[in-house]
């Protein structure tokens, strides 16, 4: 879990190590940090001012990603350094965009979209509903006809068949089918 300490501490801490006698280490080990964290203080209050301690959150444009990127690449700089030249106050976040632009180029480094997806503009419409007998035509009638004549003969002669297979398999003599 990620501590969130007050700009106030924050404040404190660079106060300690700026104006005492000890080092960044035995700083850290006093207020029971990890002496890089009190590291990044120091140099976000000395690049920035007391104001570089603020806990800010911020969204970065692809564009913006991208010039930092160019930049630390550009000038050889290490991601702590980027990281205070540019203000950027989440650990890890360019890191996060390098393997975001390896993997994807300037398209991976546009923020993703969460929660729902919105709705569909229109539903889709619904199918043609069929027409009523007394609005179909006297051939189409009797094709149904025919069509349904024809369904009703193959249930039943399926059905006689499958009696007849129960009836052999039982031992007994069958009826003969009609058909």
């Amino acid at each position: 879990m990620r501590n969130q300490y007050s700009d106030q501490f924050k404040w404190q801490v660079v106060q300690q190590y700026l104006y005492g006698k000890v080092g960044l280490k035995e700083t850290a080990h006093h207020f029971g940090l990890d002496y890089s964290m009190v590291r990044r203080w120091v140099e976000q209050c000395r690049q920035h001012g007391p104001s570089g301690l603020r806990q800010t959150r911020r969204h970065y444009s692809p564009a913006f990603k991208r010039e930092v990127l160019e930049r630390r690449w550009r000038d050889g700089l290490s991601i702590r350094q980027t990281e205070i030249l540019f203000d950027i106050r989440a650990a890890g976040a360019i890191g996060r965009w390098e393997r975001q632009y390896h993997s994807g180029g300037l398209t991976a480094l546009e923020p993703k979209r969460t929660g729902r997806r919105p709705m569909p503009q229109k539903p889709p419409s619904p199918p043609p509903e069929p027409p009523t007998d007394g609005e179909r035509s006297h051939e189409e009638l009797l094709e149904e006809l025919a069509y349904l004549r024809a369904e009703n003969a193959y249930l039943k002669k399926l059905d006689a068949l499958a009696r007849e297979k129960r009836a052999t398999t039982r031992g007994k003599k069958p009826k003969p089918s009609k058909g």
